[in-house]
């Protein structure tokens, strides 16, 4: 695929989209709510969470921790009584790392009306041995034009994430060599 960069273990056999998507549905109650009488957005982030780790472990076929959580949108509020879909998919492979791509649909489990986008959600996971150290993970292997687009933007997200780290670690470093920072 010439949109993808060649990944960094090529004895791994690369693994479709498709093999690891995963779909995770649960029905809001009112154990769920905030002081708003809303779910709460923890719980909502949760079950992002555990649908993109099973797709994080489905992929990389075995185990593997979530390292960070992207752009966390909160689209519309949740309801009891809402049957909340998360879908989630892995975008993008690095050596040892995972995107997964979430979004979060809602509809009223007792209405025929469909379902609504009301979240969604970017992960890195890592894949980790037995003893947490990083493991290999096969590449992705988009499947179709919009696996294309996802797997482009996600590239642009880890370049952003790691000048990012990079802008900040260099800031803490300058302030301590003034003497600014305690």
């Amino acid at each position: 695929m010439t949109d993808q960069a060649p990944h960094p273990d090529p004895e791994l056999p690369g693994k479709p989209t498709s093999a690891s998507r995963t779909t995770l549905s649960h029905i809001m109650t009112g154990n769920d709510t905030n002081l708003l009488g809303t779910v709460h957005g923890g719980v909502i982030m949760k079950l992002v969470d555990d649908a993109a780790g099973a797709v994080a472990g489905r992929h990389s076929g075995g185990p593997a921790v979530t390292a960070s959580m992207d752009e966390m949108v909160f689209l519309e509020p949740v309801r009891v009584g809402d049957l909340v879909h998360v879908r989630a998919q892995c975008n993008w492979t690095g050596r040892s790392s995972m995107e997964i791509g979430v979004r979060v649909m809602a509809e009223r489990w007792n209405e025929s009306t469909p379902a609504q986008q009301v979240g969604s959600a970017y992960l890195v996971f890592a894949a980790v041995d037995g003893d947490g150290r990083p493991r290999a993970v096969p590449p992705v292997i988009a499947e179709s034009e919009r696996d294309r687009r996802r797997y482009q933007e996600a590239q642009i997200r880890r370049t952003h994430r790691l000048a990012r780290r990079r802008a900040i670690r260099e800031l803490r470093e300058r302030r301590a060599a003034e003497g600014i920072d305690e």
